[in-house]
């Protein structure tokens, strides 16, 4: 909305409020930053052996994702890879930041299925893509 938040109010002071924001935005969304459609293709993209051939195919997907979450995408996991380069101060580690984010970012349609082994690809998905931004977002 047109609201302006002045950021210097004390009530924005912990980190923690301002995280618990982000990640509620995510997961309120209608549907998630990684589109329905495209769940599966990630899923299959990351169980990829050869690592050449998963991170191309992880590019393609992400470059084929409408502009709004190719886009949205790129500025999150720009942000994200910052916050991995203080882990030392903040201990979010790439695997940390894939733990979180993983199922606020990417889910199923449905709820049917193996939510366990989900959750093992939605981690691994965004810790491939944190670990491979400048390839899959090069400009």
């Amino acid at each position: 909305a047109d609201e302006h938040l002045d950021l210097d109010d004390g009530r924005w002071e912990d980190v923690h409020v301002v995280t618990g924001a982000l990640k509620l935005f995510f997961r309120e969304l209608p549907e998630p930053l990684f589109p329905f459609t495209h769940f599966d293709k990630f899923i299959a993209a990351i169980k990829m052996q050869e690592p050449t051939w998963r991170s191309r195919c992880m590019r393609d997907l992400v470059c084929s994702l409408p502009p709004a979450n190719h886009d949205t995408m790129r500025v999150l996991f720009q942000h994200l890879c910052r916050v991995i380069e203080y882990k030392e101060e903040n201990r979010m580690s790439v695997q940390s930041v894939a733990i979180v984010f993983g199922p606020t970012l990417l889910r199923p349609a449905s709820e049917e299925g193996n939510m366990a082994m989900h959750m093992v690809f939605q981690n691994q998905i965004v810790e491939h893509i944190l670990n491979q931004y400048s390839y899959i977002f090069p400009d």
